[in-house]
């Protein structure tokens, strides 16, 4: 599951980091981040994509959006007996008293009082 996350997250981390430096023009000295190149790629792929390239970045944002959802369903639906007992406990499960006491219990006083 770890590999699954790190293979997940690496191009996610890489691609919107390279899109918000170069996007500011937070360059450091490397053409790679610089506001030209950004507008050079998003131009490149517009062209050839057809749309404008100033949607393009929306477009990926609502995939990793929807891959991550993908990736926590297929997370959830392997842990699903675990993710069951879970609620299970959590509404069936009996309240302990020293729980029920500590939500009842008076809050901090104030110093006035």
């Amino acid at each position: 599951m770890r590999a699954l996350f790190a293979f997940w997250a690496t191009p996610l981390v890489l691609f919107w980091g390279w899109f918000f430096l170069s996007l500011n023009d937070l360059n450091f000295g490397y053409v790679m981040l610089s506001r030209q190149l950004h507008d050079l790629v998003f131009q490149l792929y517009g062209q050839m994509l057809g749309i404008d390239p100033a949607i393009i970045p929306g477009m990926v944002a609502r995939a990793c959006v929807f891959d991550t959802f993908l990736l926590l369903g297929l997370v959830a639906f392997r842990r699903r007996r675990q993710v069951a007992e879970w609620v299970r406990q959590r509404r069936d499960g009996p309240i302990s008293p020293e729980r029920i006491g500590r939500a009842t219990e008076a809050g901090p006083t104030l110093p006035a009082e």
